[in-house]
């Protein structure tokens, strides 16, 4: 599968925020990189508990405005706020042959906006270990 494909289904879950479909999406070995968390969390099921919290976090008004796309990645420069906070940041993903998501990384501007997404995101992880 190109990069072109993947991204689309990539992009078809985000704009659903269909959090059913991230498994099919990501690769058994799938990496997320978080930049609140300094080691990679690693696992479909461990990316998938992350980019579900993002989708409530960043999700809800969450707009990608660039993209570069590569024979095998795309990198996304997006924008939303949380917390009344402006946030930017680019999402770069790597694909594998099968179009699944290998590694995924995420960085966040500015230090004021990044704090509170990692407060955020870490009220929604425990929630859902809470509910899980």
């Amino acid at each position: 599968m190109d990069s072109a494909a993947a991204l689309a289904r990539w992009h078809d879950v985000v704009s659903r925020r269909d959090a059913g479909g991230l498994p099919a999406l990501l690769a058994e070995d799938a990496v997320f990189r978080s930049p609140a968390v300094h080691t990679p969390q690693e696992g479909r099921e461990t990316v998938v508990g992350y980019l579900t919290a993002a989708f409530v976090v960043l999700g809800p008004r969450l707009t990608y405005e660039r993209e570069w796309l590569g024979p095998d990645s795309a990198v996304l420069q997006f924008r939303t706020s949380v917390g009344g906070l402006d946030v930017s940041g680019v999402d770069m993903i790597t694909w594998d042959a099968d179009g699944q998501i290998v590694d995924f990384t995420v960085m966040i501007r500015p230090l004021k906006a990044l704090n509170t997404v990692v407060e955020h995101m870490g009220a929604e992880l425990m929630r859902m270990l809470a509910e899980g």
